[in-house]
């Protein structure tokens, strides 16, 4: 397949800049691949569409607040400084997205807060944006995490033409988030409220926790023709033994496997056993998925709309058919469905 191939017109007044008032109220529009037949309605109605014995699989990763603002030493230029993982926590060492890139080199130091009273120091570069800092902090890690989080904002996309504020501290973040390490939100896992896990619980349906921390994939551009030679960035994933028993169980009895949002696909296509089930599994996965490409545990993942050429739509076809996709997602915009981590959900059945 090629980048060209993933290419649309995408007006910018879908691309959601706020999510819906309730979570579970955003539209759904849900896509039969077996009979092409594309229906509207609203996201609390899967409820109707999973029956007892079902698995969704949820990504429980945290978001933190991983972008910051700093000055650059001497001239005092503002310097965005994205934070992306930590990488030595003795050395207080962390792999960060600097923006604007020309201007932080290898020894620049970077003060933040009014009061200056936190310096990081630019060790090393990674990519064109990417470097790797030291904060010199002279408290407990607990303090420095401490830190980090009250003077980090929450790391809404700049797509969305805003800056984040008080109600993105809590929206930008699934009800089920519990492993903190991610620096974007698992999208289509925002759409669900407490009540109706409550409600698909009481109903039968099983609900997975795996674990994947997004991180720089969600980021980079596809900057090849060719995407045989395009290379995503590692991500950290857990599986534990109970989401595979969850899994592998609705396997053998023929139930419905639903990967919820591509971060879970990931997981579960990362993880796949020689027999074809899911295997408890912990690491970093690169996996880039993208048409034509064989599924092998879930039957059906519920998405967001995404960007044209983005890592997440490639994946999103793969799984639905091309063709049947670019259908959907046409419609989609003639019906002036939401678009991207604040947009309305897909469900691919």
């Amino acid at each position: 397949m090629k980048l060209s191939e993933f290419r649309f017109d995408l007006p910018p007044s879908l691309i959601a800049s706020r999510p819906m008032p309730n979570r579970d109220e955003a539209r759904l529009m849900v896509i039969h691949r077996s009979t092409g037949v594309i229906e509207h309605k609203v996201f609390k109605d899967i409820l109707h569409l999973f029956n007892e014995g079902d698995v969704l699989v949820l990504n429980n990763t945290q978001v933190f607040p991983a972008r910051m603002y700093g000055n650059k030493e001497r001239t005092g230029a503002l310097i965005e400084v994205f934070l992306l993982r930590e990488l030595n926590a003795e050395l207080r060492l962390w792999d960060v997205l600097v923006d604007p890139a020309r201007k932080i080199r290898v020894g620049n130091k970077l003060y933040f807060g009014a009061d200056e009273s936190l310096v990081a120091e630019v060790i090393d570069n990674t990519t064109s944006r990417g470097r790797t800092i030291r904060f010199l902090f002279d408290g407990t890690n607990e303090e420095l995490t401490q830190t980090l989080n009250t003077m980090g904002e929450t790391p809404i996309p700049h797509l969305l033409g805003r800056q984040a504020d008080e109600e993105d501290r809590s929206r930008f973040q699934t009800e089920f988030a519990s492993r903190i390490g991610a620096v974007a939100a698992p999208s289509a896992g925002l759409h669900f409220s407490r009540e109706l896990m409550k409600r698909l619980v009481l109903k039968g349906v099983d609900l997975a926790e795996i674990t994947l921390h997004v991180g720089l994939s969600s980021f980079r551009h596809v900057e090849v023709e060719d995407l045989t030679k395009h290379k995503s960035e590692s991500e950290y994933f857990e599986i534990s033994d109970q989401a595979c028993d969850l899994v592998n169980g609705a396997i053998a009895r023929q139930k419905m496997v639903c990967a919820v949002g591509t971060t879970s696909m990931r997981a579960l296509e990362s993880a796949v056993s020689a027999n074809q089930t899911l295997k408890p599994l912990n690491g970093w996965t690169d996996k880039f998925i993208f048409p034509p490409y064989h599924f092998n545990i879930a039957r059906s993942m519920i998405t967001n709309f995404h960007l044209p050429e983005s890592i997440m739509l490639m994946m999103t076809s793969a799984f639905a058919g091309t063709d049947f996709l670019r259908e959907a997602y046409a419609e989609a915009i003639k019906e002036k469905y939401r678009f991207y981590t604040y947009g309305d959900a897909m469900l691919i059945l």
